[in-house]
């Protein structure tokens, strides 16, 4: 009795480890290269449009901050700055301007283009790329530790110095509000999974 269950236990184990074979052959079939748990952040990442007030743990927010921190930048010159907005009281300046859909944390980020590198050949000003790049490693690590995120855009920068004169000498280039969704709101849009297909994306030389 004993014998028979130690065998089908065996059995067992032997279609488990065929199972995750199967499903790890799946995942190089998908992806080929690189990290799969990469591609799932790269496809799960929305624009949430409505946060509830649950608080963003301070080892997530150091987290998120610090791959900001680590974003690459022309001629490594680092010229974007991140103001993180949480308290009662920078949230409320904050909402004067911009509602940011309710989010318990606003990431502002700016940059200077005094700070930044420019190129040579047509004086192109890097500052508002670099900001971009920081904002893109702030976004998708904040997917990465399971808090959604929105992107702001729709803001007057005029206004958000005024009101957070802790700005004022920096371009504001965009808000990041990072939370958790609220329920049955905080969800993907029809838009979400709308992309253009590779070719009518990608231009082979």
């Amino acid at each position: 009795m004993k014998g028979n269950l130690f065998k089908r236990l065996g059995d067992i184990s032997k279609i488990g480890n065929r199972a995750a074979f199967s499903d790890m052959e799946y995942q190089i079939k998908k992806h080929k290269y690189g990290s799969d748990a990469f591609m799932t952040i790269l496809e799960n990442r929305y624009s949430c449009h409505a946060f509830n007030h649950y608080p963003v743990s301070a080892s997530k927010l150091e987290m998120i901050l610090d791959a900001g921190r680590m974003a690459p930048s022309a001629g490594n010159n680092q010229p974007t700055r991140i103001w993180v907005v949480k308290s009662e009281e920078a949230l409320a300046r904050l909402h004067q301007v911009h509602h940011c859909y309710g989010a318990p944390v606003v990431l502002i980020v700016g940059c200077r283009n005094e700070e930044a590198w420019v190129r040579e050949c047509d004086g192109v000003n890097a500052a508002k790329t670099d900001a971009a790049i920081v904002l893109t490693h702030l976004m998708l690590t904040a997917t990465d530790v399971g808090l959604a995120n929105m992107w702001i855009w729709d803001f007057n920068p005029s206004k958000i110095r005024e009101v957070l004169p802790e700005c004022r000498e920096h371009g504001i280039y965009a808000l990041l509000a990072i939370g958790h969704p609220a329920a049955g709101e905080g969800k993907p849009t029809e838009l979400h999974e709308v992309r253009k297909p590779l070719e009518k994306l990608v231009i082979e030389l």
